[in-house]
């Protein structure tokens, strides 16, 4: 009978994430692409718990959330956020653990390498920050 407590004390320290809820995120793509479902799944399997949203009209979508010149193919809501595209769960993290004042981060375009993209080659996808007043240059949130 002792065993048990020391049992699950150990697999609470080694691995949080069982007893972890999972994060909701709401995701909102387009019913015809393939690398959005593959990112759902991604995000699925590291933690997040997906509500995927087919729309016809992204565009409305990324004007509704202020994704401006750095869009991609599909729009997450997390934690308060916006994240763009295929941003690795590094990024989305930092994002929630730094809480910065921005109104979100993007990987524009649909990056290779990324998430949903084929192989991911760590430190090689820049993500920027989706700023309040976005400017000409895009700030560098972080590079994955």
């Amino acid at each position: 009978m002792k065993r048990l407590p020391r049992l699950l004390f150990a697999l609470a320290v080694i691995s949080p994430q069982v007893f972890a809820a999972a994060m909701p995120v709401t995701l909102y793509k387009s019913p015809t692409c393939g690398c959005c479902e593959a990112y759902v799944s991604y995000l699925n399997s590291n933690g997040f718990k997906v509500n995927a949203i087919n729309r016809d009209d992204m565009h409305t979508v990324k004007t509704q959330y202020k994704v401006g010149k750095l869009e991609s193919c599909h729009t997450t809501l997390v934690g308060g956020y916006v994240v763009e595209g295929h941003v690795p769960v590094a990024a989305i993290r930092k994002l929630l653990r730094d809480k910065p004042d921005i109104v979100g981060i993007s990987a524009p375009g649909m990056p290779a390498n990324s998430p949903g993209m084929g192989e991911v080659k760590p430190g090689t996808l820049t993500i920027y920050a989706l700023t309040r007043q976005q400017t000409a240059k895009p700030v560098v949130f972080s590079v994955e």
